[in-house]
């Protein structure tokens, strides 16, 4: 297995010309030339914002947010496009810049768990955002992924203007663990994924589903948090 790995992967660096000449590289925001494919130009890459790591609550009930960038227009058009605008090539790029802030204590191995959308949504949308995020973090040797660890059973509608009471009696019920997880999750420390960390309701639906669950931690990592507290 790991000699086909190395085959494919120097296959895959020999090829690299000949990509970059028929497909030049650009900038995955503003299509910009770039040096490398699936990268931002130096003009978009600034326009990024970085989160400042600030103590953690006593009183949060998860292990703290891991966050690759604060929530802002680049940020908010990369993940736009990479959503809804058909360019999923994007995932490796952010999957990537999640990975770097996270760091993993020697000997552990966490579960990788992303945060599920309903079945209706992913047959409209065709994929979960969440998911190839979390496959992507999975790659760079972050913990064990586990996608269907949690399961949507209901279809809620935004949350965007609706109160925190209003927001935690929508999302009542409708984020479980799948029964044939319990088993893995139980006494595992967990790193929950989502693309974006605006009101932190639907994540902290999912992070009580895990610790009913038995899960020992769960920390949360999304490539863009809204920048209105604590950025553990």
């Amino acid at each position: 297995m790991a000699n086909s790995m190395h085959i494919a992967k120097g296959i895959k660096e020999g090829l690299r010309p000949l990509v970059d000449l028929v497909y030049p590289p650009r900038c995955a925001s503003c299509g910009a030339a770039t040096a490398n494919q699936g990268s931002l130009c130096l003009d978009c890459w600034g326009e990024l914002e970085f989160p400042v790591s600030k103590a953690k609550p006593k009183d949060a009930r998860h292990g703290g947010i891991i966050a690759a960038t604060v929530y802002n227009d680049m940020s908010r058009g990369l993940l736009l496009k990479f959503k809804h605008g058909g360019k999923l090539a994007l995932a490796p790029l952010l999957g990537k810049m999640m990975a770097s802030r996270i760091h993993v204590d020697v000997g552990a191995n966490p579960l990788i768990v992303p945060v599920p959308l309903h079945r209706t949504r992913i047959w409209q949308r065709g994929f979960n955002q969440s998911a190839m995020l979390a496959r992507e973090i999975a790659k760079a040797g972050k913990g064990e992924l586990i996608v269907d660890a949690l399961v949507r059973q209901k279809r809620t509608p935004s949350l965007g203007s609706m109160s925190a009471d209003k927001r935690k009696t929508v999302l009542a019920g409708a984020i479980v663990i799948r029964p044939k997880a319990r088993g893995l999750i139980k006494g595992r420390e967990i790193i929950l994924v989502d693309d974006v960390l605006t009101s932190g309701a639907t994540s902290d639906a999912c992070v009580e589903a895990l610790l009913g669950a038995g899960a020992s931690k769960v920390r949360i990592a999304c490539f863009a948090r809204a920048d209105h507290g604590a950025l553990g």
